[in-house]
């Protein structure tokens, strides 16, 4: 994972892919998800996961509340983002097994 800027604010990366980047209230994560988890997600928690009218366009993207979001959730929204841009090499890296070609 690289770390990075986008619009003047932390985000990362994964081999140039966006993964999450802080919003400028310092207190919004914008995290890319799956848009069925989007969507489970905010009907879930909406105090905790949400969008706006900016991303309602983008049905990828993910904002979180990083004062009411649990830590362990939230390392899992970025794992499975880090998972979705990564290459056959780095998942095998990090389940320990030997690269293989990714679908």
């Amino acid at each position: 994972m690289e770390e990075g800027s986008s619009y003047g604010t932390p985000s990362f990366r994964v081999r140039k892919k966006f993964i999450a980047r802080l919003k400028e209230d310092g207190e919004t994560l914008v995290v890319k998800v799956d848009p069925e988890a989007r969507e489970v997600l905010t009907r879930a928690e909406p105090e905790t996961f949400f969008i706006t009218d900016h991303y309602a366009g983008y049905p990828e993207y993910l904002l979180v509340r990083l004062a009411k979001v649990e830590r362990s959730v939230l390392a899992r929204l970025l794992e499975e983002g880090w998972r979705g841009a990564a290459s056959g090499q780095q998942l095998a890296a990090h389940a320990g097994k030997t690269p293989s070609a990714r679908k």
